[in-house]
């Protein structure tokens, strides 16, 4: 149940910041490209044009952490998961001629992130 708990999350952190990035950085595409056309023609920039590109541009980066925090997700989901799978498999099986089964010891917390929705907030770049 809890893993399943955090593939749920895992897909609404996916899909948030899949849908922001494409929305923030195209919204900003057209912000820098209408800025640009403006320069050529006036030799002059518009700074409201320009400081709406950096709020999408900083936006997308806010984004961007958040496919970092879904990725760590994963890791420590699969790690779960093949946890699980190694002590169902000992107890089913056991040991065999081989030796002893080796199950690899699970993740000690039980989630590396807490965040599961996105908001506007500080950055801090890694």
């Amino acid at each position: 149940m809890t893993v399943t708990n955090d593939l749920e999350r895992l897909q609404r952190l996916l899909d948030d910041a899949g849908e922001a990035l494409s929305e923030h950085f195209y919204s900003a595409s057209n912000h820098v490209s209408t800025l640009k056309r403006r320069a050529d023609e006036e030799s002059s920039a518009d700074g409201a044009i320009l400081q709406k590109a950096m709020e999408h541009i900083a936006s997308a980066i806010t984004a961007l952490q958040f496919q970092d925090m879904a990725t760590q997700l994963i890791a420590h989901t699969s790690q779960r998961l093949r946890n699980c799978a190694d002590q169902l498999a000992r107890d089913t099986f056991g040991d065999d001629e081989d030796g002893t089964v080796v199950v690899e010891i699970a993740p000690l917390r039980p989630n590396p992130v807490t965040q599961d929705e996105m908001d506007a907030g500080s950055i801090e770049l890694f």
